[in-house]
């Protein structure tokens, strides 16, 4: 009996999110206002980076993701890659990343990621993966291998890493701490009351725990981690996390607002004014922050590499404020 190949019958495209799909849509409450809306990407730079990206057959979360500032980055040729695969085990409900079983890791990725950087010419590199919890070690090893492979090969670009929590994946923390990243990133995403929703296959104190255990094992890394809002969440709740993550010793937050990305995913129950991030971000270098970005587009790596420069120099005017203490003293 033919199949539907050889009767010119088209196959119904996968679902990204199989999980969702006979759930009841979500209404967000309002349009977007205009302070969050963006320009469609149409610039040479644009095109530049997609036609690198994917000649070098490489996941990048800018895609994945939706993310609303690609037109912006990638005009700059500032692309965040993805690795460990474009499907992700996990169905947190405010994500765009496909969802379902993965396929086997690629060998040949780290050198791809690096030659990637290379020739997007990147001073500052920005490294996700999916999450993979059917490896035994969530793939740490494989995170470490592409920061060894891209810093051998680019040994003048700074690597930022956002990570899973690999929960349940002991001492995955000290292997990519091994590898010594610039900056290791883990977002805790939402308050702790949100999580069964929001982020259902994770738990709030093991995504902290994942970051001061980094800390641990090398108290010289920076650490970041970053919010959305506009979840449901309380101001209260958005300060309570802060001194948490003070409490971890993490250096550097991000918030941003959170985006519907389809009508199954959670819905916007509010948009965040302006006026709101910069309280917040007034709060946060209060509490003793090295680094905040908080705005309506802020995302985890949005200007990074501008903000690592800043980052790095804000570490460096402490440890002088500390060593003139020392020396009053």
């Amino acid at each position: 009996m033919p199949n539907n190949a050889e009767l010119g019958v088209a196959r119904a495209a996968p679902l990204r999110h199989p999980e969702k799909a006979h759930r009841p849509d979500n209404v967000t409450v309002a349009k977007r206002p205009d302070w969050i809306r963006v320009k469609a990407p149409t610039s040479k730079g644009y095109q530049d980076t997609k036609d690198i990206v994917k000649n070098l057959k490489l996941h990048t979360v800018c895609e994945e993701a939706g993310c609303p500032n690609i037109g912006e980055c990638w005009t700059q040729k500032h692309a965040t890659f993805m690795i460990m695969g474009d499907t992700c085990t996990r169905a947190c409900s405010f994500c765009n990343v496909k969802t379902g079983k993965p396929e086997a890791l690629d060998p040949l990725e780290p050198l791809r990621v690096a030659t990637g950087t290379m020739e997007l010419g990147l001073k500052h590199v920005v490294i996700t993966s999916v999450d993979r919890d059917d490896l035994a070690d969530g793939g740490a090893e494989h995170f470490a291998n592409v920061i060894l492979k891209t810093r051998a090969r680019n040994p003048e670009t700074t690597i930022e890493i956002l990570t899973p929590d690999f929960k349940h994946k002991p001492g995955a923390a000290a292997v990519i701490a091994r590898a010594r990243p610039d900056v290791f990133n883990h977002n805790l995403e939402t308050v702790p009351r949100l999580y069964l929703n929001i982020r259902p296959g994770a738990r709030y104190f093991t995504s902290l725990r994942l970051l001061q255990e980094v800390k641990e094992h090398d108290a010289s890394l920076f650490t970041k981690s970053g919010l959305m809002v506009g979840l449901g969440e309380s101001r209260d709740e958005v300060l309570q996390v802060m001194d948490d993550l003070r409490a971890a010793d993490v250096d550097f937050l991000t918030i941003g607002q959170y985006l519907q990305p389809t009508p199954k995913h959670a819905a916007v129950e509010r948009y965040v004014t302006p006026e709101e991030f910069a309280e917040y971000e007034q709060y946060a270098r209060a509490k003793g922050f090295l680094m905040v970005s908080a705005s309506p587009l802020t995302r985890s790596s949005y200007h990074a590499g501008d903000d690592f420069t800043r980052l790095r120099a804000a570490r460096e005017a402490q440890l002088g404020r500390e060593l003139q203490t020392v020396a009053a003293v």
